[in-house]
């Protein structure tokens, strides 16, 4: 019997037993901890239909070296923030009208699961320096979102299964760890692990918290949330064995970058990590959350840590019930997986000394660019010479009533930023400890330093001000700017208008410091091209210093009133203090305090009205909110025939670069839109504010200025139709190739598709009429939401690049071999037709990877294919 009963608190619970397979013949101990957890999920989910045996047998058989095929799992929950949450809805209202008029209940179209939205993406650092700070950055939120917010309030009472958080309430992923995780479920007397997606990249920080759950694109996440089961390839399992104890003054935040650093070089891309080994325990909860959070940036699906007695702890701190976390316990004993899994099999293992690790930051524009404090200058330096071709220059500005020299280096932005890191009380005890030495030592930040603090959760907030020291960061500029995502994802703001200028008008090149997990060039902020990612006491460490240039190792950051030189070992906490500080500031009943008064918390949004009903009243003249149309359009595939390349791209052309981001100028297509419709550009937004009206996204899809296109080498946003030779925007390419009826491709180089999950990545191309993607690899979530929509990803053979094609825009193409079915892998034929008339034929594989993704594709794309389902078994049902 694969069913077992365990009791806990006097209560009887049933579960599937992973040990019970032994019985069955399998060897369920040399099976990676993650497997073991797809194991009970396939168990417990058995349907004959989309989760079969066979699904079971290939887990259970599961290769170290060569995994195969695919499985289906279910999910037990979805989390949603509100740049990716809203077209979610969006799309969930538009399947309601499409089912009324069908003559079908609208309820019918609901969540299956429990799907969390927290709102933490739309607030800006509009105002900082000030106690007043975190009230005005909300209130000028919610005024530019009004639309969007009353909308999603609808949501709220018009779903079952949705729960909205507020704005102000904190960041998508610490709530989750804080607050949503239960690790192991408990639905009535049945116990099972708790499995989750998320709609944003970072969902793998609850893998610190030993919850297996990753992020996926939108349209995925959508079809998660309406009961459809995730289709993924059995992965590979790479075992990541931790050993040494981190060096005094060493923070998680430098043992992840060094972390993202050997895991880049080894390949772990689709891969699942997992961290093991006598340094797991080394680690805290909030610690291995902020190793786990940077999945993405090296590459994998997730990096899992085992549930042990720093979890438990981890729970109770949190406040979590003591009868849960007794039955944490008991499940995963019974399951024979707490602590870790002993003798488990890894399809490669990487071994990573904790006592190696030095203080270091990332950058200046990727993040895996890990450097020792000693080389920062020099990184500068290079990267200004490669940009520039100069060394550096400096003016001089008045700012705030002081006449200041700002030039190439210094630090225009400091912020205590980003799910990665305020979700740790330990990195944020750091950081106070020392501003607090900064105060007493009397030195401060130069004035052109724009800095700000917005933390994770009002909880962790706490310990700041239980401590007593927020009222030192206070002094330093950090004053809480917002509870949400801010300058990690190009939500800094404005820079003090002297600033502005002189960056502007001299071609200074500035630098920011902040604690997040990105710093793709411009993506911090647009005027501000290089950017370090760093630890929060480093941040605060650079915003005394003021520049990047200085060795802060070795060199002064700052000099007190009396002229004596402050160094950074003067300033940097003891372990022992940290943890003092935390022991003393962290309360469970605060975080049982802040997430019982949710709706409290904002009155500003208890205030806003909100339409009620089964379905949204759309509104023509709204510009934030439109239904989607992403359920119009023919079924079924054939080739390609007649194509012409949109865009021929080069190598790691990132989401932020496909999907609209950051603010909507008077200039892009999508500002002449609003433009026509009496928007004022005072009240343009951010394309990720305005992400539920398609109509402004398709527009901006592609126009970021930060790549170039092969086709006329052209800056990004720009393309050349064919066959006139005509230099006009993207989206008015992609318009008169439309009413030709000629069907258009993208080609691309490696990694297609890196960074962000955003789901605009392909929904942006998907409604500009692109037919496939040809690139010569791809990254993971990006190639499976183009599939998901509907977009062909094609992979190009090894030792054909972009470049040895020769393409210069005026070739067509045909891609042959779609109309006879589509299968994973299958090979297809690119034929390209130059301008001289000669063709030649590149053979490429279809990058499917299950046969889920083909139903997919030839039904339109997932949501599609789900509303058929959805509306075909009510039919059956009457």
């Amino acid at each position: 019997m694969r069913l077992d009963a365990i009791e806990v608190g006097g209560k009887a619970f049933r579960f599937y037993s992973l040990r019970s397979l032994r019985g069955e013949g399998y060897d369920v101990d040399r099976l990676p901890y993650s497997i073991r957890v797809l194991v009970e999920n396939v168990m417990r989910n058995l349907d004959g239909r989309s989760i079969t045996e066979e699904h079971l047998e290939r887990l259970l058989r599961w290769s170290p070296k060569a995994p195969s095929g695919e499985v289906a799992i279910k999910i037990s929950r979805v989390v949603m923030q509100d740049y990716t949450g809203v077209p979610a809805v969006v799309d969930l209202a538009t399947m309601r009208d499409i089912a009324v008029k069908m003559g079908m209940d609208p309820s019918v179209v609901n969540p299956r699961v429990p799907v969390d939205l927290i709102i933490d993406h739309s607030v800006q650092v509009d105002f900082w320096g000030s106690r007043e700070a975190l009230r005005k950055n909300l209130e000028l939120e919610i005024q530019r979102n009004r639309e969007r917010y009353r909308f999603l309030k609808w949501a709220q009472q018009a779903f079952k299964n949705l729960r909205v958080f507020p704005p102000g309430t904190g960041i998508i992923h610490q709530v989750n760890l804080e607050h949503l995780a239960k690790v192991v479920v408990a639905d009535g007397d049945l116990a099972y692990f708790e499995t989750l997606v998320g709609m944003d990249s970072h969902t793998t920080m609850i893998n610190g918290l030993g919850v297996v759950g990753w992020g996926v694109g939108g349209v995925e996440a959508e079809a998660a949330m309406l009961g459809e089961p995730i289709t993924i390839k059995v992965p590979r399992v790479v075992g990541v064995y931790l050993y040494g104890e981190p060096r005094p003054g060493v923070t998680s935040t430098d043992i992840v970058l060094a972390i993202t650093e050997t895991l880049r070089k080894v390949d772990v891309v689709d891969a699942f990590v997992e961290f093991y080994g006598e340094g797991v325990r080394r680690l805290s909860v909030p610690d291995r959350a902020t190793v786990a959070n940077m999945a993405p940036e090296y590459g994998s699906t997730m990096g899992l840590f085992p549930v042990d007695e720093n979890t438990l702890s981890y729970l109770r701190a949190t406040g979590r019930p003591e009868e849960h976390v007794a039955l944490v316990r008991r499940y995963y004993e019974s399951q024979g997986v707490f602590g870790g899994v002993e003798g488990a099999e890894y399809s490669q293992v990487v071994e990573f000394d904790l006592s190696a690790v030095d203080r270091n930051v990332a950058g200046p524009t990727l993040p895996w660019q890990r450097r020792p404090l000693s080389e920062v200058p020099a990184s500068f330096a290079l990267f200004l010479q490669e940009r520039k071709k100069r060394t550096r220059k400096a003016v001089e500005i008045e700012i705030d009533g002081r006449r200041v020299q700002f030039g190439d280096g210094d630090v225009v932005i400091a912020a205590i930023t980003s799910c990665t890191n305020t979700s740790n009380p330990y990195l944020l005890a750091a950081a106070g400890l020392v501003a607090k030495r900064a105060v007493e030592l009397g030195i401060r930040p130069p004035p052109y330093v724009k800095t700000s603090f917005a933390p994770g959760s009002r909880a962790a907030a706490e310990m700041l001000e239980r401590s007593g020291l927020q009222r030192y960061l206070d002094e330093l500029g950090f004053h809480v700017v917002a509870y949400g995502c801010t300058t990690c994802i190009g939500n800094s703001g404005p820079l003090p208008p002297p600033v502005a200028k002189a960056i502007r008008e001299h071609d200074i090149v500035a630098a920011a410091v902040l604690s997040g997990n990105r710093n793709f060039e411009g993506r911090v902020h647009p005027d501000v091209k290089a950017a370090y990612l760093a630890s929060p006491p480093l941040v605060v460490a650079y915003a005394l210093a003021g520049t990047v240039l200085r060795d802060l190792e070795r060199e002064p950051l700052a000099y007190t009133p009396e002229g004596r030189p402050v160094y950074l070992r003067d300033l940097w906490p003891r372990p022992e203090e940290v943890n003092r500080v935390v022991e003393e500031g962290m309360d469970p009943s605060a975080y049982v305090e802040k997430y019982s008064k949710i709706g409290e918390l904002v009155p500003e949004w208890s205030a806003l009205e909100a339409p009620s009903g089964l379905l949204y009243r759309w509104r023509a003249d709204d510009t934030y909110i439109q239904p989607s149309p992403l359920f119009e359009g023919e079924a079924g595939v054939s080739d390609i025939l007649g194509a012409r390349a949109l865009l021929i791209l080069g190598d790691n052309i990132t989401t932020d670069h496909i999907s609209p981001a950051g603010g909507i100028s008077a200039d892009n297509p999508a500002g002449q839109y609003l433009l026509s419709l009496g928007v004022k550009p005072a009240e343009f937004n951010t394309f990720g504010a305005r992400r539920g009206n398609w109509q402004v996204m398709v527009r901006g899809a592609f126009s970021s200025k930060g790549y170039r296109n092969k086709i006329g080498n052209l800056e990004g946003g720009l393309t050349v139709k064919q066959p006139e030779g005509r230099v006009m925007s993207v989206f008015e390419a992609a318009e008169a190739y439309r009413k030709e009826g000629t069907p258009v491709i993208v080609i691309a180089g490696k990694n297609y598709g890196a960074g962000s999950s955003r789901d605009w990545a392909a929904k942006g191309p998907k409604l500009l009429g692109v037919k496939a993607v040809v690139a010569e690899s791809f990254e993971r979530i990006h190639r499976s939401n183009l599939a998901m929509v509907g977009i062909l990803p094609i992979q190009l053979p090894p030792g054909v690049t972009v470049d040895s094609l020769r393409l210069d825009g005026t070739e067509t193409f045909d891609i042959l071999g779609i109309s006879d079915g589509l299968a994973p892998g299958k090979e297809v034929t690119l034929r390209i037709r130059r301008r001289d008339g000669s063709a030649e034929e590149v053979r490429a594989k279809l990058a499917i990877y299950t046969w889920a993704e083909a139903e997919y594709i030839k039904h339109g794309g997932i949501l599609p294919y789900v509303l058929k389902r959805i509306l075909g078994a009510e039919l059956k049902n009457r």
